[in-house]
């Protein structure tokens, strides 16, 4: 029965069982953070990793990769979206806007933050790059903030704030009952919370020096450049803790085998170590470790909020170092319009 469900055969047995650890993993950990001592720091970690899981399912569905039918995938995206508060753009345009990504080979993006925040006041922008110094994931915040919003502007639609409405009533009475039964699980889920999001933002961070441009509708990219399958592979990077180390490339469900991925979309999660092995190896040029890259996403914190560009993949005079990466921000398939 499982295997007519599922996309692949081979896929049963992992998705079961990563999904069980999602829907069992974030009630679990939210639950133990309400507890004293010990049990509220061993739910940090469980809820954490589950948050992250929700989000990489999200991508995984978005490419119907892991059941046969795109109404299961979107179903279950949906249900991922509402667990870790991605649910406020719908399933459908998270999945439009990703595809973009794959088929023009570039990213469009819900706005241009970089513009909004060099618009802001001097004083208030300042504030935004403090946080960012102090490793508050603002910008994140800022570009869904941006999406709840939309629908109360010219181009917005009622139907849509009543949606947005709606969702934020139901997750702010949430949080008010988790603050009721403890303060201190409120501050904890606010912390797994954010380092939920960094996670993210480093996997983002560095798997692509595409041209991002900020589209609301269905307007095409600039045909500016050949934008081919060679074009593809040699602006996106595998940001892998190591080929062999197993269970932490599992941290964001293998989504650091992204150049495999791009080879092959529709492949799921459970078989891109394998792909990416038999494809490129560890020392393939696209290939930048976390290891490399956890110095340059510390010393770049701040520029690549504001910088133009993404800097030098390659720093000079440092073969196989990437310190002069600056990487991109803003750019999370967890946002759309």
């Amino acid at each position: 029965m499982l295997s007519r469900t599922f996309r692949y055969e081979d896929g049963v047995a992992p998705n079961v069982a990563a999904l069980a650890f999602v829907l069992l993993g974030f009630p679990l950990g939210v639950w133990l953070l309400t507890r004293p001592g010990w049990l509220a720091v061993a739910g940090m970690p469980l809820l954490t990793l589950a948050l992250i899981w929700s989000a990489y399912f999200i991508h995984e569905f978005a490419h119907h990769a892991i059941f046969r039918t795109p109404r299961a995938n979107e179903r279950w995206g949906t249900l991922m979206s509402w667990i870790n508060g991605s649910c406020y753009a719908t399933f459908a345009d998270m999945r439009k806007k990703h595809m973009r990504h794959h088929v023009e080979r570039a990213d469009v993006i819900t706005f241009d933050v970089h513009g909004f925040l060099r618009s802001l006041p001097a004083w208030l922008r300042g504030m935004v790059l403090a946080l960012e110094w102090a490793y508050v994931p603002v910008v994140e915040f800022i570009m869904r903030g941006f999406v709840m919003a939309l629908p109360f502007t010219a181009r917005g639609r009622g139907r849509s704030r009543l949606r947005i409405v709606a969702i934020f009533a139901l997750r702010t009475a949430a949080f008010a009952a988790l603050a009721w039964v403890s303060a201190k699980a409120l501050l904890l889920y606010a912390l797994c919370y954010l380092v939920f999001v960094t996670v993210l933002r480093f996997a983002d961070c560095f798997q692509h020096t595409y041209d991002a441009y900020p589209i609301l509708d269905d307007t095409p990219v600039p045909a500016d450049k050949v934008r081919d399958r060679a074009y593809e592979q040699a602006n996106t990077y595998s940001d892998i803790v190591g080929i062999d180390s197993r269970w932490l490339n599992l941290v964001w469900l293998n989504f650091g085998f992204h150049n495999a991925h791009h080879e092959r979309p529709t492949m799921p999660w459970h078989q891109l170590p394998a792909q990416h092995r038999r494809l490129y190896g560890e020392q393939h040029a696209q290939v930048l470790t976390v290891g490399t890259l956890l110095k340059s996403f510390h010393r770049h914190r701040v520029t690549r909020v504001l910088s133009p560009d993404y800097g030098s993949v390659r720093a000079p005079g440092m073969r196989g170092r990437a310190d002069g990466f600056v990487g991109a921000v803003g750019v999370s398939f967890l946002t759309a319009v």
